[in-house]
């Protein structure tokens, strides 16, 4: 029993203690890292210079929040083009209405989706190709944001001084119930490993992260890349789109937008699985070879480390005793610890003005094999729908598909 407890005691810490130097590494960078994004007031060097783009299928039921804070927007915002996939509950309905009060929101439908598109990179395709030619950048919005005011001017105004082509936002995310509570924290802290906090730059293309839900880019960028031909076939189209940016020398970057942008992702816990799980691998814009090596990175930093000091932790106290068993045991109380401290330093990435439930928050890194579990079934699984839309082998719709 000594024999083999060590031997495996051995074989964890030989995996593990490199992936710690690593995950050491990524943390730390956190501390050069850009501070959260402030709210500015508009200059009159930015009427009229950005587009909206919102792409909607059946998203009555959340938009309106979306529709609010993009009219809260000032004169930088020139128009905001709601490109709607065909949505059968009323969505288009609440855009006509929004119209209304704001002749700058602009519905269309885009057109039917090709064979070797998804739809999200496709609508936002054809929002950009709508949009005006005179708009300097082109902001993708979804519609289960909640932009607060000033978000356009501040993101486009940090942009222009620090030089940055592409730019998206991690938002403050709105959680409900103990379930959401629970599980959402461990899903965000597999990214946070793997690609470090927000406002520090990528060392590499391969390593850039981004969020479509607030993605700014420059026309002249997009008018380079040909749009969102690069992620067209892409489920994460954001992350796709920003590492060719970075591929061909724009400057990229992803920043902490919790002070101006909030979102309401899924409603409830099984939405959630499902919802984050689709593309949590990041699959699309990454190799196989760097696809399983963030997962065996996770699973050694985060998976592991809970399950790995309770098992050496009984073994310690049965009397099983050995060096390697020690310090087995020392590098997983570690991980364990970073990862409980690390709790305090996301806080404000989520909204806690409903408190429902928040006392699991602090429970989370219990749901960390859980989380790891869906990145390794995120990985070995192709997207087969989503939306109401059910796509085929070769990214054809399928004849369910009322696109």
């Amino acid at each position: 029993m000594t024999v083999v407890s060590s031997a495996i005691a051995l074989l964890l810490t030989a995996l593990q203690l490199p992936a710690l130097a690593l995950l050491l590494a990524r943390l730390l960078k956190g501390a050069r890292r850009l501070p959260a994004l402030t709210p500015q007031p508009p200059t009159v060097d930015l009427v009229g210079q950005v587009s909206v783009v919102v792409p909607t299928l059946n998203e009555a039921a959340r938009i309106q929040p979306c529709l609010d804070g993009l009219t809260r927007q000032t004169y930088e915002v020139r128009e905001v083009i709601v490109v709607d996939s065909r949505s059968t509950d009323g969505t288009g309905d609440r855009v006509k209405a929004q119209q209304q009060t704001d002749p700058r929101f602009r519905l269309m439908t885009d057109d039917p989706l090709p064979a070797d598109w998804v739809g999200r990179p496709w609508a936002l395709h054809n929002g950009f190709l709508a949009s005006s030619v005179r708009s300097r950048w082109i902001l993708g919005v979804d519609a289960d944001t909640r932009p607060q005011p000033a978000l356009v001017a501040s993101l486009v105004q940090m942009a222009d001084t620090k030089g940055y082509d592409l730019v998206s936002l991690a938002p403050q995310f709105i959680l409900k119930g103990a379930a959401e509570w629970w599980l959402q924290p461990a899903l965000l802290v597999t990214l946070l490993y793997r690609f470090g906090a927000a406002g520090a730059d990528a060392d590499n293309p391969e390593r850039v992260m981004a969020n479509g839900q607030c993605f700014l880019v420059r026309r002249s960028l997009l008018e380079q890349l040909d749009g969102y031909h690069c992620a067209r076939q892409s489920f994460c189209d954001d992350v796709t789109l920003a590492r060719e940016a970075a591929r061909q020398g724009a400057k990229v970057g992803f920043w902490d937008g919790a002070k101006l942008l909030q979102v309401r992702m899924y409603d409830g816990v099984a939405d959630l699985w499902e919802g984050w799980g689709r593309s949590l691998d990041l699959k699309d814009a990454a190799t196989s070879a760097q696809k399983w090596g963030d997962l065996a990175f996770l699973l050694a930093v985060q998976g592991i480390p809970l399950l790995a000091l309770v098992t050496f932790g009984c073994l310690l106290v049965a009397g099983i005793q050995t060096p390697v068993l020690w310090l087995a045991f020392g590098v997983n109380s570690l991980l364990v610890a970073m990862r409980f401290a690390f709790l305090a330093a996301i806080l404000s990435a989520y909204d806690r003005q409903s408190r429902q439930g928040f006392w699991a928050y602090w429970l989370s890194p219990v749901a960390d094999p859980v989380a790891v579990f869906r990145i390794f079934l995120s990985s070995i699984r192709t997207p087969k729908q989503w939306r109401g839309r059910v796509y085929g082998q070769s990214m054809d719709p399928s004849p369910a598909d009322t696109r």
